[in-house]
């Protein structure tokens, strides 16, 4: 295997299990928890970034799900002040403070258990890893976005 392309997928193959199996909550996500969250909100609310607002129509092709679907999902979203939409860009999200306080609350991977991981690492290696998984998670987001629109890339 002398592609890179094909050595790194088979790391992410690797890793990613492990990684979720080490990690993943033992729980479901329901909206009787505290934050009112179902699983589409918390999978809306972690594919969202604090400082660059997504557009709805990237979002719902990158989930999968109709623009009306998200549109309502969203209006439940602002109203609970997990997102907000900047007023130079009504058809885009950032997510907000009390959103991201969600997710880390509320997230498949428990922060216990992924603390304890991390813990095993050291600062440039922390460095590396978010660096890394933050820019896997950007090239999937493009890549859903792109074949979403029939390009490929």
């Amino acid at each position: 295997m002398t592609d890179p392309i094909d050595r790194a997928a088979a790391v992410v193959q690797m890793a990613y299990p492990q990684i979720y199996l080490a990690c993943h909550t033992r729980h479901q996500r329901k909206r009787t928890t505290s934050h009112q969250l179902s699983q589409r909100d918390a999978a809306i609310l972690s594919h969202l970034d604090d400082r660059t607002p997504t557009s709805a129509a990237e979002l719902a092709a990158h989930l999968g799900i109709g623009r009306p679907t998200l549109s309502e999902a969203l209006k439940r979203l602002l109203a609970c002040g997990y997102v907000h939409a900047p007023e130079s860009r009504r058809t885009a999200v950032v997510l907000t403070e009390l959103g991201a306080k969600a997710i880390r609350e509320t997230s498949v991977l428990e922060l216990p258990r992924l603390r304890r991981a991390l813990a095993e690492l050291s600062s440039r290696e922390l460095a590396t890893v978010s660096r890394g998984m933050a820019l896997l998670a950007r090239a999937c987001r493009a890549s859903t976005v792109d074949a979403s629109k029939g390009g490929a890339r």
